[in-house]
């Protein structure tokens, strides 16, 4: 394609050839190298108009195809690198926000040692505790790399790994807030990290959307309009006609509106994430009105999950709103991304049986580790309750032969008394 830039009227506007493969729309901005300094020039396109006699072959020659080799090689290593940024930061935020929620309950503990008002019972003096401040901002930071990690990293890799932060919380728990970690424990902060592994190794590669023009692309697809306009339909009936009469009843009204409607929130962080990349290289987005609407969306779906999500913890035992919140806001995240960004498209079955394999894995951990936390089982337990089985049999195995010779006993007796009593019926 050829782009002829507007000078101005002393100058001589000059035909710059684009490589092949550059999407090139009107407001789309193309980088350009300027001789002889070879300095750097963005140009925004304002017009696209046909003009057959103006077109000018791009020069094709023996270094193409190394070129466009060496271009793929390049797509194909700033992707996993992409990936990897992206893992880094969905670790280090489940790091920070799992770390945030035992600073805040040791400073509210201490203030309750104080014997200040508690938080419970509508008192502020948390205001003033360094810990809580401290967890604040972890809590501010994992979220901040949490919301950067969705910009460099398919959303089906990064949702899932949030579970590590239950096990971050729950490890530093038992080290510094003395609270116990059972058997049952232990084996789900195992099985969490098993699962994360087996979805980092079969990860799936998003399509490539690098500018909010491809992100207002895949937003018209009619695969996702259906979805979306299926869970606002959900969402709505949900909140207008069923909370209101089963939400205090049924857990998983609440957990459904939450998991519903936060699968726009991420699809939002994405955009948003992608919109701010083009801010940092000059690109003017805020002339974008998907800006703005990702941003609305953001703030409302962000929202409403928050009232919801806090009507079922005031009503339900959070060891059982966690666990159930985590499968159905996971489900919902990845089934969006999957429609919206087709992650899986590039996917072999085994990286799908694997990413598949990984999600119930970690959904198995949290289930434990939530289920069960009030259980005190030891291994102690285990192992001897094992040897009085082992006992009780040996036991029952020397009763079944006693049982068996006293029968033999009484048998003899038996037969002794009938041959003395046919003795007695001869000799008479």
């Amino acid at each position: 394609m050829t782009l002829i830039p507007v000078l101005g009227s002393n100058m001589e506007a000059k035909p710059v050839l684009v490589p092949p493969g550059t999407l090139c729309h009107t407001g789309a901005v193309i980088s350009l190298m300027c001789p002889p300094n070879i300095s750097q020039a963005w140009c925004q396109i304002l017009n696209i108009s046909q003009d057959p006699l103006s077109y000018v072959p791009f020069p094709r020659d023996t270094r193409e195809s190394s070129n466009e080799t060496d271009l793929s090689v390049a797509k194909t290593l700033g992707a996993k690198y992409n990936l990897y940024i992206g893992l880094i930061l969905a670790v280090s935020s489940s790091l920070f926000i799992g770390s945030s929620f035992i600073m805040k309950k040791k400073g509210l503990l201490r203030l309750a040692d104080k014997g200040s008002t508690r938080a419970g019972q509508g008192g502020f003096s948390y205001l003033k505790e360094r810990f809580w401040w401290a967890g604040l901002l972890s809590m501010g930071a994992g979220e901040a790399a949490n919301f950067a990690a969705y910009a460099f990293a398919p959303a089906t890799l990064v949702t899932p790994l949030g579970a590590l932060s239950v096990l971050v919380c729950a490890m530093l728990s038992s080290h510094f807030l003395n609270e116990k970690l059972n058997m049952h424990g232990k084996l789900g902060c195992l099985l969490c990290i098993l699962g994360s592994t087996m979805m980092v190794i079969h990860a799936p590669h998003e399509e490539e959307v690098t500018s909010l023009h491809d992100m207002e692309m895949k937003l018209r697809d009619p695969g996702f309009v259906t979805f979306a306009s299926l869970v606002v339909v959900v969402v709505l009936l949900l909140i207008f006609f069923v909370a209101p009469s089963k939400g205090q009843s049924n857990i998983l009204v609440y957990i459904s509106i939450c998991s519903a409607i936060g699968s726009f929130s991420v699809s939002s962080v994405k955009g948003l994430g992608i919109a701010i990349q083009d801010f940092i290289e000059r690109k003017p987005v805020y002339k974008d009105p998907l800006f703005y609407i990702l941003l609305v969306v953001l703030v409302v779906s962000v929202g409403t999950q928050i009232n919801y999500l806090n009507k079922a913890l005031d009503v339900f035992n959070t060891s059982i709103v966690t666990p159930i919140y985590y499968v159905f806001f996971t489900t919902m995240v990845v089934t969006c991304s999957i429609i919206l960004f087709k992650e899986w498209k590039s996917m072999n079955a085994s990286d799908m049986i694997g990413t598949l394999n990984g999600f119930i894995t970690i959904i198995i951990g949290i289930f434990l580790l939530h289920a069960f936390k009030n259980t005190n089982i030891t291994w102690s337990q285990i192992s001897s309750s094992m040897q009085k089985e082992k006992l009780n049999q040996a036991n029952g195995q020397e009763d079944q032969y006693s049982l068996l010779g006293n029968a033999d006993h009484s048998l003899l007796g038996y037969e002794e008394e009938n041959t003395g009593f046919s003795r007695a019926v001869q000799h008479h």
